[in-house]
């Protein structure tokens, strides 16, 4: 009886030694594919790639309200990217939607820029989130004092526009930081 306690010890210290080194899912993932200094994605299959002068990451610090990161990330087509995670913590996995406590944004712009009267020009917004569900998220695989690194994807809906969804996939960026 005495041997059966003892290795039934065994077994449950040598489990919990493998259940807790497990590395978490939450580690923001495998960096993207993107250039550095730029911001790529499919928005419903057409590549986009930023501009590496119009395409930066601010870190502000809220107080205790901890740090926000927003990324911008333009192009020459009058296209953005624009998200903000609010109470940001480094690396990890951060959704965008899951309901009202959930703070983290997405868009993507479309601009169509009139040459001949630049009054006739027109702004389409799709957003994330839309509504209570989770469309998305933003992993950070890698911050340093310099650079933030990540993947992204979501559903955008042009909410004050014609209701259409846009399908941001295979989204990554490699910025430089801007303290603030």
């Amino acid at each position: 009886m005495r041997n059966f306690r003892q290795f039934m010890l065994l077994i449950m210290t040598v489990s919990l030694i493998t259940l807790t080194s497990c590395s978490s899912d939450d580690d923001g993932g495998a960096p993207g594919g993107a250039p550095a200094g730029v911001l790529v994605a499919k928005v419903d299959g057409v590549s986009f790639q930023s501009l590496e002068i119009s395409s930066s990451a601010t870190i502000v610090d809220a107080g205790q309200a901890g740090r926000n990161l927003i990324i911008i990330a333009t192009n020459s087509d009058g296209n953005a990217f624009s998200f903000t995670i609010i109470g940001y913590d480094g690396e990890g996995t951060y959704p965008i939607g899951g309901g009202a406590n959930i703070f983290n944004t997405a868009s993507y712009t479309e601009t169509d820029v009139d040459l001949n009267n630049p009054l006739n020009s027109t702004t389409e917004i799709w957003q994330a989130p839309y509504d209570d569900t989770v469309v998305g998220e933003i992993n950070i695989s890698s911050e340093t004092e310099s650079k933030v690194i990540g993947t992204f994807d979501f559903t955008g809906k042009n909410v004050n526009g014609d209701q259409s969804l846009k399908n941001i996939t295979e989204g990554s960026f490699d910025l430089d930081i801007m303290m603030n």
